[in-house]
């Protein structure tokens, strides 16, 4: 059997207006923390808080668990600082990753207590009160 050596992982910034990472190789257990660092760092270094965050997945190889960790981490801080994020060009596999987890929705919907334009109050997510062991 032969093994192929792992695909070469990269990332390429552009932030003009907004932040756009292109990812290509394998996003893994050994390259997820380097997105994850350096979209935090771009997110923090940010003159201005950003709007919108876009991913390009149209050189990604593999996914894995460590990967999709690494997405919802970036999901979370961009949140935190009123962007959206955009999962853009994405292949075959990161598809079957996304719905596999059921996570497509949460990782591209508005950031939670973003001002919903339309009413003029922030957009907040309804308690249904239901908490403790069992609460789904």
């Amino acid at each position: 059997m032969t093994t192929l050596p792992p695909s070469e992982f990269t990332l390429r910034f552009d932030r003009d207006p907004v932040l756009i990472v292109r990812v290509a190789g394998d996003l893994d257990y050994d390259t997820s923390d380097d997105l994850l660092e350096a979209v935090i760092e771009h997110l923090t270094a940010a003159p201005a808080p950003l709007r919108d965050v876009r991913l390009d997945f149209s050189e990604l190889t593999w996914i894995d668990s460590s990967g999709l960790s690494a997405l919802l981490m970036i999901h979370r801080r961009a949140s935190a600082v009123g962007a959206t994020l955009h999962l853009d060009n994405r292949p075959d596999v990161l598809e079957r990753m996304l719905h596999l987890t059921n996570v497509l929705d949460h990782l591209t919907g508005p950031p939670s207590g973003v001002r919903d334009a339309r009413h003029g109050r922030a957009a907040v997510e309804e308690d249904d009160g239901i908490t403790g062991a069992g609460a789904t």
